[in-house]
């Protein structure tokens, strides 16, 4: 856990966390999440996408996806964890904890695209509620960026 974070926290630590949840929060994986990023990549594989690699060391943000030579970076932002308009939500556990640990989530990202975007990168950022409502739509928007570069 993050040293700043930890001041939102009675002494400092999580209390009053049932052992349900806390087996559940340590359940989250951090990557390969079949309805995010693992379901994008296997339409990549599916419509035959060469040249992209997945979670490229050394570029800012840590982006789930790079096409290199488009200079195109795709994010796939957990809704939970990003701070999705749409469906995230801060849980009444905790509240301040996890608020400060939301905002920090999204300024990072903010900081993130902005500098990927100086480097001459095209950011495409994708909330994991509109792979699984649309993922057409979101492959779309992939394959006409990656035409138009």
């Amino acid at each position: 856990m993050e040293r700043a974070l930890r001041i939102h926290l009675p002494k400092g630590k999580f209390t009053l966390v049932s052992p349900q949840r806390s087996r559940a929060m340590k359940a989250v994986k951090g990557f390969d999440n079949k309805s995010t990023e693992l379901r994008l990549r296997m339409e990549f594989v599916r419509l035959g996408l060469i040249g992209w690699q997945i979670r490229p060391c050394g570029v800012d943000g840590a982006p789930d996806f790079l096409f290199p030579k488009e200079k195109i970076i795709i994010f796939v932002d957990g809704c939970f964890w990003h701070g999705c308009p749409k469906c995230g939500h801060i849980p009444r556990t905790n509240k301040a904890f996890w608020k400060a640990k939301i905002e920090g989530t999204r300024s990072r990202d903010r900081k993130n695209t902005k500098a990927l975007r100086n480097k001459g990168f095209k950011v495409i950022r994708f909330w994991e509620h509109e792979l699984r409502g649309n993922l057409t739509r979101c492959l779309k928007k992939i394959l006409s960026n990656i035409g138009s570069a």
